[in-house]
């Protein structure tokens, strides 16, 4: 859930973290992915889940994980990032992502593989461990979301107006007197919207309100109402996001908690901004009550980005963590 968007950019093409390999690789329904892998071959099988729902991976998330340990693949999903077709809805449901990673994993020959992933990345590394526990040799979570309704409503109506009252206004006040009775769904009525004339000034609310929430220290906390009418590029994310949200993330009320026995004996470390206001701890505190073995890690004076302080090397320490215990425990 709730990362900005990552863009497209090339990154490193040469040194420890450039690309082993990059290919389209095709998962049917007329979607081709974008997967890269980096390491080095022999190295602890691994894979990073990138946010949104609709963004994409950036060359940093490379960096996540030491070359000379690991083999991991990243992937942009369907319609994200370098995938194609670029924002295509069709078919692109959390079982379709699922069913994806298991033809990814296949195609490099791995038997399990350590899953990685962050806000809706958390989402989908859940969704891919409970239907493929036998595939995955444990799990590194940051900002977990779960995909619920509750937590969408705790975020948007409930953190913004506390923490960010004058955007909270900005927000809302995109919206008529009668769309503000159902802001949320009012919000992605627009922005999937087919007329061509109504997605924008949507779009850019809600992803510039996302990413202000996302951030512990925002460089600002209001709307541009001129900025928010320009014809400045749309952002990826909110179309994903609002056709994700509108129909439950593809999932069963409360699924992946409800579902969180199922990875008894699975090795995990969660990893929680105290201050995050998007994914607040929480919910990472009643998922690791469910899942036995599981050990969430607070990062204080942080909130949902992986940026924010202490954050992102949390997440690199959890990852060489596991690992550790792994190759320990296989000797």
């Amino acid at each position: 859930m709730m990362t900005p968007d990552a863009g497209t950019q090339a990154g490193e093409r040469t040194g420890p973290f450039a690309p082993l390999t990059s290919e389209m690789v095709p998962v049917g329904d007329g979607h081709d992915l974008y997967v890269e892998s980096v390491g080095r071959n022999g190295g602890i099988p691994a894979v990073y889940l990138h946010g949104g729902p609709g963004s994409g991976c950036q060359p940093d998330h490379r960096r996540l994980f030491d070359p000379e340990r690991f083999h991991a693949v990243l992937f942009d999903q369907r319609g994200c990032g370098r995938s194609r077709p670029r924002g295509a809805r069709d078919r692109n449901t959390l079982p379709h992502l699922v069913a994806d990673m298991e033809i990814i994993r296949e195609a490099f020959g791995f038997a399990r593989w350590l899953v990685v992933g962050g806000s809706w990345g958390a989402t989908l590394a859940l969704a891919y461990a409970q239907a493929h526990p036998a595939r995955v040799s444990g799990l590194v979570l940051r900002a977990t979301f779960l995909g619920t309704r509750d937590e969408l409503d705790t975020a948007f109506l409930g953190n913004l107006p506390r923490f960010h009252p004058a955007l909270s206004d900005d927000f809302l006040g995109l919206l008529s007197a009668d769309e503000r009775r159902r802001p949320l769904e009012s919000y992605w009525r627009r922005i999937l919207d087919p007329d061509p004339a109504i997605p924008g000034p949507a779009a850019h609310a809600w992803g510039d309100t996302e990413r202000i929430l996302s951030e512990i220290a925002p460089k600002r906390t209001r709307l541009d109402p001129a900025a928010l009418q320009s014809s400045r590029p749309l952002p990826a994310t909110p179309f994903m996001e609002a056709h994700y949200f509108s129909n439950d993330c593809f999932m069963t009320p409360g699924q992946l908690l409800a579902s969180a026995g199922s990875l008894r004996g699975l090795p995990g470390i969660i990893v929680q901004g105290r201050h995050d206001l998007l994914c607040p701890p929480q919910t990472a505190h009643a998922l690791a009550a469910r899942w036995p073995g599981a050990e969430l890690r607070v990062v204080e004076g942080a909130g949902h980005s992986l940026y924010d302080p202490g954050v992102r090397a949390a997440v690199m320490t959890a990852i060489a963590d596991l690992a550790g215990r792994q190759q320990a425990e296989s000797r």
